[in-house]
Protein backbone atom coordinates (compact mmCIF):
# COMPACT_ATOMS: atom_id res chain seq x y z
CA UNK A 1 0.00 0.00 0.00
CA UNK A 2 2.80 2.43 0.85
CA UNK A 3 4.52 1.60 -2.43
CA UNK A 4 1.34 2.37 -4.38
CA UNK A 5 0.87 5.65 -2.52
CA UNK A 6 4.46 6.64 -3.25
CA UNK A 7 4.03 5.75 -6.92
CA UNK A 8 0.85 7.84 -7.11
CA UNK A 9 2.60 10.82 -5.49
CA UNK A 10 5.41 10.60 -8.03
CA UNK A 11 2.91 10.37 -10.87
CA UNK A 12 0.97 13.40 -9.62
CA UNK A 13 4.15 15.46 -9.29
CA UNK A 14 4.93 14.88 -12.94
CA UNK A 15 1.67 15.83 -14.64
CA UNK A 16 3.67 18.64 -16.27
CA UNK A 17 7.42 18.31 -16.01
CA UNK A 18 9.96 21.12 -15.58
CA UNK A 19 12.66 20.91 -18.25
CA UNK A 20 15.97 22.79 -18.26
CA UNK A 21 19.58 22.51 -19.37
CA UNK A 22 20.53 20.14 -22.22
CA UNK A 23 17.13 18.41 -22.10
CA UNK A 24 15.41 21.74 -22.73
CA UNK A 25 17.70 22.51 -25.67
CA UNK A 26 16.90 19.14 -27.24
CA UNK A 27 13.17 19.58 -26.61
CA UNK A 28 13.02 23.07 -28.15
CA UNK A 29 15.03 21.89 -31.15
CA UNK A 30 12.63 18.99 -31.66
CA UNK A 31 9.61 21.28 -31.37
CA UNK A 32 11.09 23.81 -33.78
CA UNK A 33 11.69 21.03 -36.31
CA UNK A 34 8.30 19.38 -35.91
CA UNK A 35 6.46 18.91 -39.16
CA UNK A 36 2.93 18.20 -40.18
CA UNK A 37 1.03 15.44 -38.44
CA UNK A 38 2.18 12.05 -39.69
CA UNK A 39 -0.75 10.61 -41.62
CA UNK A 40 1.02 7.78 -43.44
CA UNK A 41 -0.65 5.03 -41.40
CA UNK A 42 -4.18 6.11 -42.30
CA UNK A 43 -3.69 7.52 -45.82
CA UNK A 44 -4.36 4.19 -47.62
CA UNK A 45 -7.72 3.79 -45.86
CA UNK A 46 -8.62 7.45 -46.43
CA UNK A 47 -7.63 7.20 -50.09
CA UNK A 48 -10.02 4.28 -50.53
CA UNK A 49 -12.85 6.32 -49.01
CA UNK A 50 -12.11 9.34 -51.19
CA UNK A 51 -11.94 7.23 -54.37
CA UNK A 52 -15.17 5.42 -53.55
CA UNK A 53 -17.06 8.64 -52.83
CA UNK A 54 -15.73 10.16 -56.03
CA UNK A 55 -16.92 7.15 -58.02
CA UNK A 56 -20.17 6.27 -56.29
CA UNK A 57 -21.38 9.56 -54.83
CA UNK A 58 -24.29 9.42 -52.39
CA UNK A 59 -24.26 5.64 -52.19
CA UNK A 60 -20.73 5.64 -50.77
CA UNK A 61 -21.33 8.66 -48.55
CA UNK A 62 -24.46 7.09 -47.11
CA UNK A 63 -22.71 3.78 -46.44
CA UNK A 64 -19.89 5.45 -44.49
CA UNK A 65 -22.25 7.90 -42.77
CA UNK A 66 -24.44 5.01 -41.60
CA UNK A 67 -21.40 3.23 -40.22
CA UNK A 68 -19.67 6.17 -38.53
CA UNK A 69 -21.84 9.31 -38.51
CA UNK A 70 -25.01 7.98 -36.91
CA UNK A 71 -27.06 8.35 -40.08
CA UNK A 72 -30.16 6.16 -40.00
CA UNK A 73 -30.26 3.04 -42.16
CA UNK A 74 -33.46 4.25 -43.80
CA UNK A 75 -32.49 5.08 -47.38
CA UNK A 76 -35.08 7.84 -47.40
CA UNK A 77 -33.38 9.78 -44.60
CA UNK A 78 -31.83 12.77 -46.36
CA UNK A 79 -28.17 13.61 -45.98
CA UNK A 80 -29.21 17.25 -45.90
CA UNK A 81 -30.73 18.64 -42.72
CA UNK A 82 -34.12 20.16 -43.46
CA UNK A 83 -34.42 23.89 -42.89
CA UNK A 84 -37.34 23.24 -40.56
CA UNK A 85 -35.02 21.14 -38.38
CA UNK A 86 -32.45 23.93 -38.33
CA UNK A 87 -35.03 26.52 -37.30
CA UNK A 88 -36.49 24.12 -34.75
CA UNK A 89 -33.06 23.65 -33.16
CA UNK A 90 -32.78 27.42 -32.70
CA UNK A 91 -36.26 27.71 -31.24
CA UNK A 92 -35.52 24.89 -28.77
CA UNK A 93 -32.24 26.41 -27.62
CA UNK A 94 -32.36 28.04 -24.22
CA UNK A 95 -32.20 31.86 -24.19
CA UNK A 96 -28.85 31.94 -22.38
CA UNK A 97 -27.15 29.96 -25.15
CA UNK A 98 -28.99 31.96 -27.81
CA UNK A 99 -27.62 35.18 -26.32
CA UNK A 100 -24.10 33.71 -26.13
CA UNK A 101 -24.27 32.74 -29.81
CA UNK A 102 -25.50 36.23 -30.70
CA UNK A 103 -22.72 37.94 -28.75
CA UNK A 104 -20.00 35.70 -30.16
CA UNK A 105 -21.35 36.03 -33.70
CA UNK A 106 -21.47 39.81 -33.40
CA UNK A 107 -17.82 40.06 -32.36
CA UNK A 108 -16.64 37.54 -34.96
CA UNK A 109 -18.54 39.39 -37.70
CA UNK A 110 -17.21 42.80 -36.71
CA UNK A 111 -13.64 41.50 -36.61
CA UNK A 112 -14.11 39.88 -40.02
CA UNK A 113 -15.49 43.13 -41.44
CA UNK A 114 -12.41 44.97 -40.19
CA UNK A 115 -10.25 42.31 -41.85
CA UNK A 116 -11.90 42.52 -45.26
CA UNK A 117 -9.56 43.76 -48.02
CA UNK A 118 -10.64 46.78 -50.04
CA UNK A 119 -10.58 47.45 -53.74
CA UNK A 120 -8.37 50.35 -54.76
CA UNK A 121 -6.90 52.05 -57.79
CA UNK A 122 -3.95 54.43 -57.90
CA UNK A 123 -1.62 56.08 -60.37
CA UNK A 124 1.73 54.35 -60.06
CA UNK A 125 3.38 56.35 -62.84
CA UNK A 126 2.08 59.05 -65.15
CA UNK A 127 -0.25 57.32 -67.61
CA UNK A 128 -0.20 54.03 -65.68
CA UNK A 129 -2.83 53.14 -63.08
CA UNK A 130 -2.92 49.96 -61.01
CA UNK A 131 -5.26 48.50 -58.45
CA UNK A 132 -6.85 45.40 -57.06
CA UNK A 133 -10.23 43.82 -57.48
CA UNK A 134 -11.70 41.77 -54.62
CA UNK A 135 -14.03 38.94 -55.55
CA UNK A 136 -15.53 36.27 -53.25
CA UNK A 137 -15.23 32.56 -53.91
CA UNK A 138 -18.42 31.11 -55.37
CA UNK A 139 -18.78 28.23 -52.88
CA UNK A 140 -17.13 26.91 -49.72
CA UNK A 141 -17.54 23.90 -47.49
CA UNK A 142 -17.23 24.35 -43.72
CA UNK A 143 -16.30 21.26 -41.73
CA UNK A 144 -17.57 21.29 -38.13
CA UNK A 145 -16.31 18.50 -35.83
CA UNK A 146 -18.90 16.45 -33.99
CA UNK A 147 -16.81 13.88 -32.18
CA UNK A 148 -15.44 14.17 -28.64
CA UNK A 149 -16.98 17.64 -28.27
CA UNK A 150 -19.62 19.20 -30.56
CA UNK A 151 -18.34 22.61 -31.65
CA UNK A 152 -21.07 25.12 -32.52
CA UNK A 153 -18.36 27.77 -32.15
CA UNK A 154 -16.69 26.37 -35.28
CA UNK A 155 -19.89 27.03 -37.23
CA UNK A 156 -19.53 30.70 -36.28
CA UNK A 157 -15.79 30.81 -37.00
CA UNK A 158 -16.01 29.27 -40.47
CA UNK A 159 -19.34 30.56 -41.77
CA UNK A 160 -19.16 34.21 -40.69
CA UNK A 161 -15.91 35.16 -42.50
CA UNK A 162 -17.30 33.49 -45.63
CA UNK A 163 -20.50 35.51 -45.33
CA UNK A 164 -18.56 38.75 -44.80
CA UNK A 165 -16.47 37.92 -47.88
CA UNK A 166 -19.67 37.57 -49.91
CA UNK A 167 -19.56 33.82 -50.63
CA UNK A 168 -22.95 32.89 -52.08
CA UNK A 169 -22.98 29.13 -51.47
CA UNK A 170 -21.91 28.01 -47.99
CA UNK A 171 -22.25 24.31 -47.19
CA UNK A 172 -21.74 22.95 -43.67
CA UNK A 173 -20.97 19.31 -42.93
CA UNK A 174 -20.90 17.78 -39.46
CA UNK A 175 -21.31 14.23 -38.15
CA UNK A 176 -24.02 13.70 -35.54
CA UNK A 177 -24.73 17.45 -35.33
CA UNK A 178 -25.72 18.54 -31.84
CA UNK A 179 -28.70 20.82 -31.31
CA UNK A 180 -26.36 23.71 -30.45
CA UNK A 181 -24.48 23.20 -33.71
CA UNK A 182 -27.70 23.23 -35.72
CA UNK A 183 -28.91 26.25 -33.75
CA UNK A 184 -25.75 28.23 -34.55
CA UNK A 185 -26.15 27.40 -38.23
CA UNK A 186 -29.80 28.44 -38.14
CA UNK A 187 -28.97 31.75 -36.49
CA UNK A 188 -26.46 32.51 -39.27
CA UNK A 189 -29.00 31.68 -41.96
CA UNK A 190 -27.18 28.58 -43.21
CA UNK A 191 -29.43 26.74 -45.67
CA UNK A 192 -27.21 23.81 -46.66
CA UNK A 193 -26.25 21.60 -43.73
CA UNK A 194 -25.33 17.93 -44.21
CA UNK A 195 -25.20 15.34 -41.42
CA UNK A 196 -21.98 13.64 -42.58
CA UNK A 197 -18.39 13.89 -41.44
CA UNK A 198 -14.99 12.30 -41.75
CA UNK A 199 -13.11 11.63 -44.98
CA UNK A 200 -16.39 10.92 -46.79
CA UNK A 201 -17.66 14.45 -46.13
CA UNK A 202 -14.42 16.00 -47.40
CA UNK A 203 -14.56 13.87 -50.56
CA UNK A 204 -18.19 14.79 -51.14
CA UNK A 205 -17.43 18.51 -50.86
CA UNK A 206 -14.37 18.22 -53.09
CA UNK A 207 -15.95 16.21 -55.92
CA UNK A 208 -19.69 16.53 -55.42
CA UNK A 209 -22.38 13.87 -55.18
CA UNK A 210 -26.05 13.68 -56.15
CA UNK A 211 -27.02 15.41 -52.87
CA UNK A 212 -23.92 17.44 -51.99
CA UNK A 213 -22.66 19.88 -54.65
CA UNK A 214 -18.92 20.36 -54.91
CA UNK A 215 -17.28 23.50 -53.53
CA UNK A 216 -14.31 25.66 -54.47
CA UNK A 217 -12.67 25.45 -51.05
CA UNK A 218 -12.94 23.45 -47.82
CA UNK A 219 -12.14 24.95 -44.41
CA UNK A 220 -12.42 23.86 -40.81
CA UNK A 221 -10.65 21.56 -38.34
CA UNK A 222 -11.16 17.82 -37.94
CA UNK A 223 -9.56 14.59 -36.82
CA UNK A 224 -6.69 12.80 -38.55
CA UNK A 225 -9.03 11.23 -41.12
CA UNK A 226 -10.43 14.63 -42.04
CA UNK A 227 -6.92 16.07 -42.26
CA UNK A 228 -5.68 13.21 -44.42
CA UNK A 229 -8.68 13.62 -46.74
CA UNK A 230 -8.04 17.35 -47.08
CA UNK A 231 -4.44 16.58 -47.98
CA UNK A 232 -5.53 14.07 -50.65
CA UNK A 233 -8.06 16.40 -52.32
CA UNK A 234 -5.97 19.58 -52.05
CA UNK A 235 -4.95 19.56 -55.73
CA UNK A 236 -8.58 19.31 -56.84
CA UNK A 237 -10.23 21.53 -54.24
CA UNK A 238 -8.58 24.34 -52.29
CA UNK A 239 -8.12 24.04 -48.52
CA UNK A 240 -6.97 26.57 -45.95
CA UNK A 241 -4.29 24.41 -44.27
CA UNK A 242 -3.77 21.05 -42.59
CA UNK A 243 -4.46 21.35 -38.86
CA UNK A 244 -3.04 19.07 -36.19
CA UNK A 245 -3.63 18.78 -32.44
CA UNK A 246 -4.05 21.94 -30.37
CA UNK A 247 -0.93 23.88 -29.31
CA UNK A 248 -0.50 26.48 -26.57
CA UNK A 249 2.44 28.45 -25.19
CA UNK A 250 2.20 30.74 -22.17
CA UNK A 251 4.99 33.14 -21.18
CA UNK A 252 5.09 34.85 -17.78
CA UNK A 253 7.52 35.90 -15.05
CA UNK A 254 5.12 36.90 -12.28
CA UNK A 255 1.61 36.00 -13.41
CA UNK A 256 -1.21 34.37 -11.50
CA UNK A 257 -0.52 30.61 -11.38
CA UNK A 258 -4.25 29.84 -11.52
CA UNK A 259 -4.72 31.87 -14.72
CA UNK A 260 -1.67 30.31 -16.36
CA UNK A 261 -2.63 26.78 -15.38
CA UNK A 262 -6.24 27.26 -16.49
CA UNK A 263 -5.12 28.19 -20.01
CA UNK A 264 -2.83 25.17 -20.28
CA UNK A 265 -5.48 22.79 -18.96
CA UNK A 266 -8.13 24.33 -21.24
CA UNK A 267 -6.07 23.74 -24.37
CA UNK A 268 -4.84 20.39 -23.11
CA UNK A 269 -8.39 19.05 -22.83
CA UNK A 270 -8.92 19.34 -26.59
CA UNK A 271 -6.84 16.30 -27.44
CA UNK A 272 -4.56 13.75 -25.74
CA UNK A 273 -1.89 14.84 -28.26
CA UNK A 274 -2.24 18.57 -27.49
CA UNK A 275 1.07 20.42 -27.05
CA UNK A 276 1.13 22.81 -24.06
CA UNK A 277 4.25 24.70 -22.96
CA UNK A 278 4.83 27.22 -20.16
CA UNK A 279 8.00 29.32 -20.40
CA UNK A 280 9.21 31.40 -17.45
CA UNK A 281 12.41 32.83 -15.96
CA UNK A 282 11.02 32.16 -12.46
CA UNK A 283 11.59 28.75 -10.90
CA UNK A 284 9.21 29.66 -8.09
CA UNK A 285 6.42 30.46 -10.55
CA UNK A 286 7.19 27.25 -12.44
CA UNK A 287 6.61 25.23 -9.27
CA UNK A 288 3.38 27.09 -8.46
CA UNK A 289 2.02 26.53 -11.95
CA UNK A 290 3.00 22.86 -11.80
CA UNK A 291 1.10 22.46 -8.54
CA UNK A 292 -1.91 24.34 -9.88
CA UNK A 293 -2.03 22.12 -12.96
CA UNK A 294 -1.85 19.11 -10.66
CA UNK A 295 -5.03 20.22 -8.90
CA UNK A 296 -6.88 21.19 -12.06
CA UNK A 297 -6.32 17.94 -13.96
CA UNK A 298 -7.77 15.60 -11.32
CA UNK A 299 -11.17 15.63 -13.01
CA UNK A 300 -9.91 16.24 -16.54
CA UNK A 301 -8.32 13.02 -17.84
CA UNK A 302 -7.74 14.27 -21.39
CA UNK A 303 -5.84 17.32 -20.14
CA UNK A 304 -3.94 15.16 -17.64
CA UNK A 305 -2.84 12.84 -20.43
CA UNK A 306 -1.75 15.57 -22.85
CA UNK A 307 0.05 17.61 -20.18
CA UNK A 308 1.82 14.49 -18.89
CA UNK A 309 2.96 13.24 -22.28
CA UNK A 310 3.47 16.43 -24.31
CA UNK A 311 3.38 19.26 -21.77
CA UNK A 312 6.49 20.95 -20.36
CA UNK A 313 7.57 23.91 -18.27
CA UNK A 314 10.72 25.54 -19.66
CA UNK A 315 13.02 27.73 -17.54
CA UNK A 316 14.38 30.67 -19.54
CA UNK A 317 17.10 33.14 -18.62
CA UNK A 318 14.74 36.08 -19.26
CA UNK A 319 11.38 36.98 -20.77
CA UNK A 320 13.21 38.02 -23.93
CA UNK A 321 14.69 34.55 -24.25
CA UNK A 322 11.26 33.09 -23.57
CA UNK A 323 9.87 34.94 -26.61
CA UNK A 324 12.82 33.74 -28.70
CA UNK A 325 11.99 30.16 -27.72
CA UNK A 326 8.33 30.70 -28.57
CA UNK A 327 9.23 32.16 -31.96
CA UNK A 328 11.19 28.99 -32.67
CA UNK A 329 8.25 26.82 -31.66
CA UNK A 330 5.71 28.93 -33.65
CA UNK A 331 2.70 27.83 -31.58
CA UNK A 332 -0.97 27.94 -32.46
CA UNK A 333 -1.88 29.94 -29.30
CA UNK A 334 0.49 32.29 -27.46
CA UNK A 335 -0.18 34.18 -24.22
CA UNK A 336 2.35 36.75 -22.95
CA UNK A 337 2.61 40.23 -21.38
CA UNK A 338 1.48 43.00 -23.73
CA UNK A 339 4.85 44.75 -23.63
CA UNK A 340 6.41 41.70 -25.30
CA UNK A 341 4.03 41.71 -28.28
CA UNK A 342 6.42 43.64 -30.59
CA UNK A 343 8.90 40.75 -30.31
CA UNK A 344 6.42 38.09 -31.43
CA UNK A 345 7.17 36.81 -34.92
CA UNK A 346 5.48 33.42 -35.19
CA UNK A 347 2.12 32.58 -33.61
CA UNK A 348 -1.32 31.63 -34.85
CA UNK A 349 -3.10 33.88 -32.36
CA UNK A 350 -1.75 36.11 -29.56
CA UNK A 351 -3.39 36.74 -26.18
CA UNK A 352 -2.08 39.70 -24.19
CA UNK A 353 -1.91 39.82 -20.38
CA UNK A 354 -3.46 37.45 -17.89
CA UNK A 355 -7.10 38.57 -18.12
CA UNK A 356 -7.19 37.39 -21.74
CA UNK A 357 -7.87 33.64 -21.61
CA UNK A 358 -7.06 31.66 -24.72
CA UNK A 359 -10.63 30.39 -24.46
CA UNK A 360 -11.77 33.94 -25.34
CA UNK A 361 -10.35 33.37 -28.80
CA UNK A 362 -12.03 29.98 -28.97
CA UNK A 363 -15.46 31.52 -28.51
CA UNK A 364 -16.27 35.16 -28.22
CA UNK A 365 -13.56 37.83 -28.56
CA UNK A 366 -13.69 37.98 -32.37
CA UNK A 367 -10.47 36.66 -33.98
CA UNK A 368 -10.79 33.22 -35.50
CA UNK A 369 -10.12 29.96 -33.67
CA UNK A 370 -9.29 27.99 -36.84
CA UNK A 371 -5.53 28.38 -36.49
CA UNK A 372 -2.32 26.96 -37.98
CA UNK A 373 -0.52 24.22 -36.05
CA UNK A 374 2.68 22.16 -36.54
CA UNK A 375 4.76 25.34 -36.99
CA UNK A 376 2.62 26.59 -39.90
CA UNK A 377 2.33 29.82 -37.89
CA UNK A 378 5.68 30.67 -39.47
CA UNK A 379 3.92 31.36 -42.75
CA UNK A 380 0.31 32.31 -41.96
CA UNK A 381 -2.19 33.30 -39.29
CA UNK A 382 -5.68 32.07 -38.57
CA UNK A 383 -8.66 31.68 -40.87
CA UNK A 384 -10.04 35.01 -42.04
CA UNK A 385 -11.88 36.86 -44.77
CA UNK A 386 -8.84 36.65 -47.05
CA UNK A 387 -9.32 32.87 -47.17
CA UNK A 388 -12.66 33.40 -48.92
CA UNK A 389 -11.78 36.02 -51.55
CA UNK A 390 -9.61 36.38 -54.61
CA UNK A 391 -7.52 39.55 -54.75
CA UNK A 392 -7.00 40.25 -58.45
CA UNK A 393 -4.35 42.65 -59.72
CA UNK A 394 -5.58 45.22 -62.23
CA UNK A 395 -3.72 47.70 -64.46
CA UNK A 396 -4.46 50.26 -67.14
CA UNK A 397 -1.96 52.05 -69.42
CA UNK A 398 -2.79 55.15 -71.47
CA UNK A 399 -1.34 56.21 -74.84
CA UNK A 400 1.12 58.46 -73.05
CA UNK A 401 1.86 55.85 -70.42
CA UNK A 402 2.89 53.14 -72.91
CA UNK A 403 5.62 55.43 -74.23
CA UNK A 404 7.00 55.78 -70.69
CA UNK A 405 7.10 52.11 -69.73
CA UNK A 406 7.80 50.49 -73.11
CA UNK A 407 11.60 51.00 -73.14
CA UNK A 408 12.04 49.16 -69.83
CA UNK A 409 9.56 46.46 -70.90
CA UNK A 410 11.30 45.93 -74.26
CA UNK A 411 14.71 45.72 -72.56
CA UNK A 412 13.52 43.13 -70.03
CA UNK A 413 11.72 41.06 -72.70
CA UNK A 414 14.79 41.10 -74.92
CA UNK A 415 17.00 40.00 -72.01
CA UNK A 416 14.70 37.02 -71.53
CA UNK A 417 14.68 36.20 -75.23
CA UNK A 418 10.92 36.70 -75.55
CA UNK A 419 10.56 38.56 -78.85
CA UNK A 420 6.78 38.49 -78.85
CA UNK A 421 6.66 40.25 -75.49
CA UNK A 422 8.92 43.02 -76.79
CA UNK A 423 6.80 43.35 -79.93
CA UNK A 424 3.64 43.78 -77.79
CA UNK A 425 5.22 46.98 -76.47
CA UNK A 426 6.57 48.18 -79.86
CA UNK A 427 3.26 47.81 -81.73
CA UNK A 428 1.46 49.91 -79.15
CA UNK A 429 4.14 52.58 -79.21
CA UNK A 430 3.78 52.86 -82.99
CA UNK A 431 0.01 53.15 -82.72
CA UNK A 432 0.21 55.65 -79.88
Amino acid sequence: MRTDAKRNRVKRNHVMRIVEGPKQIRLVTALADRGATDLADIEPAVRRIVIEVRRNGDRAVRRYATRWDGLGKDKDEPLRVLEEELHGAWEQTNPELQNAIKQAAGNIRRYAEWQAPEQWRRTIQSGVSVGQLVRPLESVGCYVPGGRYPLPSTVLMTVIPAQVAGVKQIRVVSPRPAQATLAAAAFLGVREFYRVGGAQAIAALAYGTESIPRVDKIVGPGNRYVTAAKKLVAFDCAIEFLAGPTEAVVISANGDPACIASDLVAQGEHDPDALCIFITPSRALAKKVQNEIQKRTHANPTAAQSLSTRGAILLAASLEQAVEISNRIAPEHLTLPAELAPSVQHAGAVFLDEFTPQAAGDYVSGPNHVLPTTAMARVRGGLGVLDFVRVIGCQQVSRAGIQRIAPAGITLATAEGLKGHAEAFRVRCSHA
